[in-house]
Formats: C-alpha cells, structure tokens, sequence
C-alpha cells in the first residue's frame, strides 16, 4: 500500500528555462528517483510532475525542472507549491515500545495455573525505560505508579488504531 507524503515546497525560479529551486523536507528520500512523480495540487486537482532534471544543493535543497514546465511563465505557476511523494508503508508493521507511551493500558493476572484471573487493572502507559537487561514499562493504574517488564511474553494484544494495550502479567507482579 502506498501512501504520499508531504516532501518539500516550490520556492524560486533558477534560470530562464523553467528550472526551479526546491526546499526539501525531512522525509524527503535520499535516493530520488526521477522517475518518480511530485504531486502538487493545481486547481483542486493532483498533478503529477515528472523532473527531466534533478540536482541536490545541499542536504534540503536541489533545483529542478519539469516536462511541460519549460519556460519561465510556465514555471512561475509552481511557485509556492508544496509537493507530495508517494511512498510505500512499511508492510513489516516494525514499531518502537516506546511508541507504547500515552496507551490505554488493560492488565489480567495469570493465575499459578497459567489461566488467566479474575482481576483486571486500568490505566495508561507512562513511560517506557530502555534496557538492554530488562526493559520496563511505568504505568499508571489506579492512582499509583507501577514498573512492570517490557516483555514480549506479557504482551497480549496491542490496538494502534484505538490506542489499547492488553498485558497478562505474572500473578503478584502488580503488589510488587
């Protein structure tokens, strides 16, 4: 799936053949290829804009120009435009546990059986504490500051789209 996102803006002419200076955003990729559309919006619709000529000035600058676009007149219509580049979403749904940080937060105790208990505790993650021996996550539930392992084990269900984590702690974990 691919999705697109805001990669710079048209700043100025560059010479008299319809060349433009560009500011490029952060996430503007490192390797562009020219065969790669910037979108711009034009009268309400998308328009494709294909380089015949990119030159990177800099890390967040280059200068271009684009077919079609090949006089001065012509290129002072992009002026102050801010394009878009399609890119692919990371189908490996990598994330971070800090990224976890600000979730609603459901946690059941196991019980010495392996079931899971009757009790379950609400609250929100915290803070998230990198370690390489024993990454930690602070969660608040009810009124109390609680640090419990950042274990995949633990882990029962994460909602990104809803913000909810489910945990399935160790029985006691939580009176520690």
């Amino acid at each position: 799936m691919s999705v697109t996102i805001p990669a710079g803006r048209i700043n100025r002419l560059f010479g008299t053949d319809g060349g433009v200076m560009l500011s490029l955003y952060a996430d503007f990729p490192a390797q562009f290829d020219t065969g790669t559309p910037l979108l711009v919006t034009i009268d309400a619709l998308e328009v494709p804009l294909y380089c015949e000529r990119f030159e990177r000035r800099g890390t967040s600058g280059a200068v271009a120009s684009f077919a079609d676009f090949d006089t001065e007149r012509r290129a002072q219509e992009l002026v102050g435009l801010e394009f878009r580049i399609e890119c692919d979403e990371d189908e490996d749904d990598e994330f971070y546990l800090e990224d976890l940080i600000g979730f609603a937060v459901t946690c059941t105790e196991a019980g010495a059986d392996g079931a899971k208990g009757a009790a379950a505790f609400t609250g929100s993650v915290t803070d998230y504490y990198d370690s390489d021996a024993n990454p930690l996550f602070e969660l608040e539930i009810g009124g109390r500051t609680v640090l419990v392992p950042a274990a995949e084990e633990f882990i029962a269900h994460i909602d990104f789209g809803g913000r909810t984590m489910k945990l399935v702690l160790p029985e006691g974990l939580l009176d520690l």
